[in-house]
């Protein structure tokens, strides 16, 4: 699959293709129906099948101060359109000068001029243009003057409602990772470079791959039973703690992960960190040893969830 950012030129084998347009953070199953549907579409027709999107979110030019809220990374996101079945990821450089262009603009400019798109599928309540002013129903008649279609996907449905990131984000954050998975139709997963840390929990016996949270979404602090991905593809079930850790002066947030019956060198190496269920919030203990003892039992916890004990 071809990822096509920083305002770079689509190349000429996917011009004429079918575009699913939206976010997209997380792939959800609601945006695997918007994706799949243009994949689908650009089978029958023998059309490319792309995917477009915006980087950074749009919600991070006009509110810069607000919380961490990413639920995948660019990367991540295009290993999951790869495996989809699409050919081409186009990222849009979100700024004030696409901002600034009107839904008239942004059509003409990109999907037209820049993709020569043949077919566009969203999502219902996808908007776009200066202030958010073109709707779906616009998209379809600027389609109709430029010559391709637009096609929109209802929003996926489970027994809760309509399946979105902000329902996830609040799954998350209300320590409900399992569930959260089931909207994903897969772990939350937090992929980070392994750095060197206090190195406390090897001085006690479980040393730990520490990694940076980054821009993803903060999920309720505490300890997790989780799967670890190596830069190998080798999955390890592990224990984390997601926080600052109350046990260590100065807080500092941080992933800290014991990856169990499994030993080496991880630092300065990629991880990919699924967070499977939640064991507890984080808690200051009567010290070392008592910390210790916390850690054992956390980790023979972990144990049994993995194991669906």
């Amino acid at each position: 699959m071809d990822l096509i950012s920083g305002g770079a030129a689509l190349p000429g084998h996917l011009r004429g293709g079918i575009v699913a347009l939206g976010n997209f953070d997380g792939f959800h199953a609601g945006h695997q129906a918007v994706v799949g549907a243009a994949r689908d579409w650009a089978r029958k027709l023998g059309r490319p099948a792309l995917v477009a999107s915006f980087d950074p979110h749009p919600a991070r030019l006009f509110q810069p101060d607000v919380p961490s809220f990413s639920l995948s990374t660019i990367e991540q996101r295009g290993e999951w359109l790869r495996a989809f079945g699409m050919e081409g990821a186009v990222v849009m450089p979100f700024n004030r000068a696409l901002a600034a262009l009107s839904a008239e603009e942004f059509v003409s400019e990109w999907l037209v001029t820049r993709l020569g798109v043949a077919g566009v599928v969203t999502g219902g309540d996808f908007t776009f243009g200066r202030g958010r002013s073109g709707s779906v129903t616009d998209l379809e008649r600027l389609g109709l003057a430029h010559g391709f279609a637009a096609r929109v996907v209802d929003a996926v449905q489970d027994g809760a409602g309509t399946i979105s990131s902000t329902r996830i984000r609040a799954l998350l954050r209300d320590a409900r990772p399992g569930m959260a998975a089931e909207l994903l139709t897969r772990p939350f997963t937090i992929r980070g470079v392994v750095e060197h840390g206090a190195k406390l929990g090897r001085t006690l016996g479980f040393p730990t791959a520490n990694m940076t949270l980054g821009d993803y979404v903060r999920p309720a602090y505490g300890v997790y039973a989780v799967q670890v991905v190596l830069p190998n593809g080798e999955r390890v079930d592990g224990v984390a703690n997601l926080g600052i850790r109350p046990m260590i002066e100065p807080p500092v947030e941080l992933l800290e992960t014991w990856l169990m019956d499994w030993q080496g060198d991880l630092y300065g190496q990629t991880l990919d960190v699924q967070l499977v269920a939640y064991l507890r919030p984080e808690m200051k203990l009567n010290g070392l040893d008592a910390l210790k003892a916390q850690i054992a039992a956390d980790a023979e916890a972990a144990r049994r969830m993995l194991k669906g004990g």
